[in-house]
């Protein structure tokens, strides 16, 4: 397993500016990711049906599913993890466990939404929620469950986008009486309500700033979001579409040419990846049981 951070999440986010956060969906892009020197990974449940069932973030994404990429990025770094937890899949009872499992598996922070079940992207139409005192048990249950004060319960509203900014606050200020470390407006559509976001909430705790490209906020950097009052920022699927827009390029390119050639500039080779994704580590590791054992790439690749 990965080592534990000397400074936990909380204490990072206390001490401020905002944290950014970029998206993971498997272990590899975690470690991407801690490679390029972020200081917390966003485990995206839109990135895990995005990029492991090929489908839009409506809901598919079983629990089991998550808890099992969770554990997976855990084992191989040690950055923050920020884990989407959708609705808690259920009721309390449900959420309970959600955190429970999670947290066990290596989260440093939780995030449950306000939305009905099945939930969708929080920047996509036609959204339901929860009653508010409904998700307020759902935020204190997670919060009775907690073996850590240093793991963070993130409260996400949907409703401003259904029941207009005031209910939205109110609700993101009711979910941080009961418990969460950090409130969470989605989707406002202005700079302005993002202001009105932080001087009503701003009092109560810290607040997380979501950033979706093509989505109805107004894209801001990690610094400008940070002097606005935002604690945390995540760019949840960002990575998956760059990373879509050059494989079709890529597609384009190999099956115009026939060869990754005129591509070779634009990628890792084999032993490039190998190299990110710890070979030698691995060799070193293997030779203190086994004089003998040694991993290579095999001759001209």
């Amino acid at each position: 397993m990965a080592e534990t951070p000397v400074e936990s999440l909380k204490q990072r986010l206390a001490r401020g500016p905002a944290v950014l956060a970029a998206g993971a969906y498997d272990a590899l892009s975690a470690l991407l990711i801690e490679q390029a020197g972020f200081e917390a990974v966003y485990v995206s449940g839109a990135g895990i049906s995005y990029t492991q069932l090929g489908r839009p973030d409506v809901g598919l994404v079983s629990f089991d599913h998550l808890a099992d990429v969770t554990g997976r990025i855990r084992e191989r770094v040690a950055l923050p993890l920020i884990v989407d937890g959708d609705t808690g899949f259920g009721n309390a009872l449900n959420v309970a466990r959600v955190f429970r499992i999670l947290e066990r598996r290596g989260a440093n922070a939780v995030q449950l939404e306000d939305q009905t079940f099945p939930k969708r992207c929080g920047h996509l139409s036609n959204k339901s929620v929860i009653g508010s005192a409904e998700m307020a048990g759902k935020i204190r249950a997670a919060a009775d469950v907690r073996q850590s004060e240093q793991t963070l319960i993130i409260a996400r509203t949907d409703a401003l986008a259904i029941e207009g900014l005031e209910a939205a606050l109110e609700r993101t200020a009711l979910y941080m009486e009961n418990g969460a470390d950090i409130g969470f407006v989605e989707a406002p559509r202005s700079i302005e309500e993002m202001q009105a976001i932080v001087a009503r909430l701003g009092g109560s705790g810290l607040l997380l700033a979501n950033m979706v490209e093509g989505g109805v906020t107004p894209i801001l950097d990690c610094g400008q979001l940070s002097a606005m009052g935002f604690a945390l920022v995540i760019c949840p699927a960002a990575l998956i579409r760059a990373q879509a827009h050059l494989a079709e390029d890529f597609l384009r390119s190999l099956r115009t040419h026939g060869s990754t050639r005129p591509y070779t500039g634009r990628m890792l080779d084999f032993n490039g990846l190998n190299t990110r994704i710890g070979i030698d580590e691995l060799s070193a590791a293997g030779a203190r049981y086994d004089a003998s054992f040694r991993i290579a790439p095999v001759a001209g690749q």
